[in-house]
C-alpha cells in the first residue's frame, strides 16, 4: 500500500462575481469549484463545445437553464447541455459554492458566449 502523500496546489482565479478553482483536468473533462459572492451572478451564457453538471455544495443557488429558473440547495444538481443558455446567481447574503463538471471536446475558457453580463464583458 502506498502511504505517501502528495500536496496539490490549487490556484484560485478571481472574477468580479466571485472565484473559481480548477480541481482536476484530463482530456474530455474538467472539475471546478466555483464560489459566488452574495448578490452577484455569472453572465448569462452558453458553450459550443461543452456540457456541464452543477452540484450545489454551500448556500442557495439560483440557476437559470434554458427557460427555467431553479432554486437549488446543497446536494441538488442540474445538467446543462451543450449550447443551452444558463446562469448561476447568488441572491442571498451568504456565500454560494458549486462543483462543476465540464465534459466535451474542448474545455477552454474562451468557449463562453456571453449573452448578458453585469460587468461589461463580451
Amino acid at each position: 500500500m502506498n502511504t505517501s502523500t502528495r500536496t496539490v496546489s490549487i490556484e484560485r482565479t478571481e472574477r468580479p462575481w466571485g472565484w473559481y478553482e480548477n480541481m482536476h483536468e484530463a482530456p474530455g473533462h474538467k472539475v471546478k469549484r466555483i464560489g459566488v459572492h452574495p448578490g452577484q451572478q455569472l453572465s448569462l451564457q452558453k458553450h459550443h463545445q461543452r456540457a456541464e453538471h452543477w452540484v450545489v455544495v454551500i448556500g442557495t443557488a439560483i440557476v437559470t437553464v434554458g427557460d427555467k429558473v431553479l432554486e437549488l440547495s446543497p446536494g441538488q444538481h442540474v445538467d446543462i447541455a451543450i449550447g443551452e443558455v444558463h446562469r448561476l446567481a447568488n441572491k442571498t447574503s451568504s456565500p454560494v459554492e458549486i462543483m462543476e463538471v465540464q465534459y466535451g471536446s474542448y474545455l477552454g475558457e474562451d468557449d463562453i458566449v456571453r449573452l448578458q453580463d453585469d460587468y461589461g464583458r463580451e
